[in-house]
């Protein structure tokens, strides 16, 4: 594919169509037009692997980007790759586009095509740093949700594969592309608040084992290849991969549930904290870095700490009675709250301008996706390159190493090791042996 320096699309244009339902893809007349216009072999040929509820999400921006052609999807279930087939070839013949539109149950097979220039990567935590992997050897440039990894040793082999090979690779931490969190970040960077001296970055509780009742697996779902790496004694249950129907149309009611569970992933604390966490690190400059000790859950605290070496301290603790997911900075001359949709602050100077509240879910609405294909089309690295998405999925996995371990740990950010670890019972967790079959590089 050529490199390519055209402007973006219009952000708000953008905005205007980032909306998915049941009933299919949203079309808008203008942004067809100007894909219509593009030379075709210049052209972003784009393939998903996993197509889920987030995936539909994703594909409902991503689909609408000028100079952008899905044509390729993965999934183990056959129910959605009918839905996104057929969600796809509606979009482009709407459009009056000819665009032939292929699904796959194996991510290898859509990984052989040649013609394919990037793929979005929208499964399983577990199978995230395995499928990207292969996409890199294979030419592909990559668009990871996040959390990036299931574990620190993958996000390591992972941020190699992308350098060695030369691949593009941007995570889904939409929140860094949200102008509102943009602004929070420029306030601390900048010094406005003062010596920042603790954070709040409230996110959820950590995973629990899995106690779902084992039900009969469906017909059409290839219940080992979803299982990927992990351990074939974990069974199926309808609420992991949750159902959808074609006809009548109706998509998942629930975020699929094997992410509360960790045996699969990493609970709120990587769910969530692949964006609160992450913000936190952002503002505090630690991006490709992180904490050196980490307190967990339990022997009398309520929350994880994090210990900077510059002896700045964040918790999860929330910031207010509601909960809210979302991160506050204390400084010696003020605090500032953020959240999605949300902003507070100890004086009114430390304010952001009031802007019109753009509607349309979370994941679409701010305009991430396309900042991965200016980066693509550019060959320069996104907003969240896979370095900084590596050290800030570090710091949710060693929030629930430590608690998992009931105590302290610390850690050299440099070095990526554990410090101090006798027993050698941190750095085990590092990893986790892969059954048999399945490899990760």
């Amino acid at each position: 594919m050529k490199n390519q320096t055209k402007k973006g699309v219009s952000r708000r244009r953008f905005l205007n169509t980032a909306l998915v339902g049941a009933a299919g893809l949203a079309v808008l007349p203008g942004l067809v037009t100007s894909c219509a216009q593009k030379v075709v072999d210049t052209d972003i040929k784009l393939g998903f692997i996993g197509m889920g509820r987030q995936a539909m999400f994703l594909l409902n921006g991503f689909i609408q980007i000028p100079g952008v052609k899905v044509v390729a999807g993965c999934d183990v279930y056959g129910i959605k790759r009918q839905r996104f087939e057929k969600r796809v070839s509606e979009f482009y013949a709407k459009a009056g586009k000819e665009v032939k539109v292929e699904t796959y149950e194996k991510y290898e097979d859509l990984l052989k095509r040649e013609d394919i220039n990037a793929v979005v990567i929208a499964t399983p935590d577990h199978t995230h740093a395995m499928i990207a992997i292969a996409a890199c050897k294979a030419g592909k440039d990559v668009y990871l949700e996040k959390p990036m990894t299931f574990t620190i040793k993958e996000g390591q082999e992972l941020v190699k594969v992308v350098r060695e090979n030369n691949r593009i690779l941007g995570i889904g931490s939409q929140q860094r592309s949200d102008p509102n969190f943009q602004y929070a970040v420029n306030l601390v960077q900048s010094g406005a608040l003062g010596q920042i001296e603790r954070v709040n970055a409230y996110v959820g509780a950590p995973p629990k084992p899995y106690d779902l009742p084992e039900e009969p697996i469906p017909a059409d779902l290839n219940w080992d290849l979803w299982l990927g790496p992990l351990p074939q004694s974990i069974h199926y249950n309808h609420e992991l991969n949750p159902p959808i129907s074609l006809d009548p149309p109706k998509d998942e009611d629930i975020w699929g549930a094997w992410r509360w569970y960790k045996e699969m992933g990493g609970g709120f604390t990587t769910d969530w904290g692949a964006h609160m966490f992450d913000v936190a690190q952002w503002g505090l400059g630690m991006d490709g870095s992180g904490p050196v000790e980490i307190s967990p859950i339990g022997d009398g605290t309520e929350f994880m700490s994090f210990t900077y070496a510059n002896g700045v301290v964040m918790t999860s603790e929330p910031f207010d009675e509601k909960l809210t997911k979302g991160v506050k900075f204390w400084g010696k001359d003020g605090w500032i709250e953020v959240a999605r949709g949300y902003f507070n602050a100890s004086d009114p100077k430390f304010m952001p301008e009031k802007k019109e509240e753009q509607e349309g879910p979370y994941e679409t609405k701010i305009p991430h996706q396309i900042n991965f294909i200016e980066a693509v089309q550019q060959r320069k690295d996104p907003v969240v390159p896979v370095e900084t998405g590596h050290s800030s999925c570090t710091v949710c996995t060693l929030g629930n190493i430590a608690c998992e371990l009931k105590r302290t740990i610390k850690w050299d950010p440099a070095t990526q090791t554990f410090v101090d670890d006798a027993d050698g019972a941190a750095t085990q967790m590092m990893h986790y042996e892969y059954r048999t079959g399945w490899k990760l590089i």
